[in-house]
């Protein structure tokens, strides 16, 4: 693999430096498209949303009882929680 010039070593650190906030604002889309989902979309996105908590650090048991729920409020009242923490 060959190295990576400064600027594109810059690149990827402000890439792992804002992953935090891009995956937070992806999660808010999904939860939009999760109250407006249906049948197999909606599996899909439950997974997807999985996937990005899983990466934000929420514990494993609590990703559980809110994907069991099938309740986009409660995912959206996590990620009020979130942001919180974030912008804090």
């Amino acid at each position: 693999m060959a190295e990576l010039s400064k600027y594109q070593q810059k690149i990827v650190q402000n890439y792992y430096a804002n992953l935090d906030t891009a995956l937070l604002q992806r999660l808010g889309e999904q939860v939009t498209d999760l109250y407006l989902a249906e049948g197999k979309k909606r599996e899909k996105l439950w997974t997807s949303v999985t996937g990005s908590l899983a990466k934000l650090g929420v514990p494993a048991s609590r990703i559980d009882r809110i994907r069991k729920s099938d309740d986009a409020r409660q995912l959206a009242n996590l990620l009020q929680e979130l942001l919180a923490k974030d912008s804090a």
